[in-house]
């Protein structure tokens, strides 16, 4: 074994076709698992089997970050193994170690680096395997589509110097292992791919603003036409979270209209993701977009 991947058994549109969990062999029986996922008892009992199955035990489980499909099977993994739970500091889910920007955590004969990396949430870490050149990069990068940056609880600027510094610092990566979807074989070229994407959409937002005043449905109406109107409201927060420091930095202006929001408007900005997606999908959702962060009034964007 060198690395396993556990698929978990919640897709939805967001989580592609589940969340991948990843056991690494540290060697000596022993094995650490990155992001155990959910806590459906049935995947926790594959991880803990998987690991059996090659004569090994779970030690160590590392975190990449606090949303809802990635984190919570750590508490009862942990429980059955005994296993030491690391995550950011910041990180709201109950952990044994918190881990800083440089930090190792070595396990036999892994040596596995903690890199800080803000952007699609605060409390984001990606780890590096020097010896397999993997990145492990939970939702900063997955291994198929684009990953959701959603006010508040995350921020497109800092991602941007996430996916920056990875470049830079790690351009002799082979693999990148995502939270979701298959694994990436050409870490260097993933990167710069989505490098790319991030500059092309926000060149088409301000292309779009340079033809007059626009409110984010009709931003996303125009930018994501080709993208399937259920995945509208994720493009909403897209725009948002290009938007705001656009603003910030002085090259776009907002002027709050003071009307109500027509329907098709709600719908965008503010969906019942429950009615949408159903229960046991919504809490994922909502951490993912940032849906807590209701948005009252529309506003008109105009360049400045």
């Amino acid at each position: 074994m060198s690395v396993i991947t556990v698929l978990a058994p919640n897709p939805s549109a967001l989580t592609l076709d589940g969340t991948n969990s990843y056991l690494l062999d540290g060697g000596h029986g022993q094995t650490i698992c990155i992001d155990p996922g959910p806590d459906i008892e049935r995947h926790v009992r594959a991880l803990i089997d998987t690991a059996a199955g090659h004569g090994c035990t779970i030690a160590t489980i590392l975190l990449t970050h606090g949303h809802p499909d990635h984190w919570p099977a750590a508490v009862p993994l942990a429980r059955a193994t005994g296993a030491t739970i690391c995550a950011h500091a910041d990180n709201h889910a109950p952990h044994d170690r918190a881990l800083g920007d440089g930090e190792h955590v070595r396990l036999g004969d892994l040596d596995i680096i903690a890199i800080e990396t803000p952007g699609h949430t605060f409390d984001h870490l990606v780890f590096y395997d020097p010896g397999e050149r993997a990145l492990f990069t939970g939702d900063v990068i997955l291994g198929k589509g684009t990953v959701v940056i959603a006010p508040p609880g995350g921020a497109m600027r800092p991602y941007q110097r996430t996916l920056a510094r990875l470049a830079a610092e790690f351009p002799d990566a082979q693999y990148i292992y995502g939270g979701h979807g298959p694994r990436v074989d050409d870490a260097p070229a993933k990167i710069r791919e989505y490098i790319a994407h991030r500059e092309l959409r926000e060149r088409e937002l301000l292309e779009t603003l340079a033809r007059g005043e626009q409110t984010i449905p009709q931003l996303v109406q125009r930018i994501y036409a080709d993208v399937a109107p259920i995945l509208w409201p994720a493009a909403a927060r897209q725009m948002l979270a290009y938007l705001e420091p656009l603003e910030q930095e002085g090259r776009v202006r907002s002027t709050i209209l003071q009307r109500a929001l027509a329907p098709e408007e709600t719908a965008i900005l503010n969906p019942s993701w429950s009615s949408i997606v159903g229960k046991e999908n919504a809490a994922v959702i909502e951490a993912e977009l940032g849906t807590s962060l209701h948005i009252e009034k529309i506003a008109v964007y105009t360049l400045a």
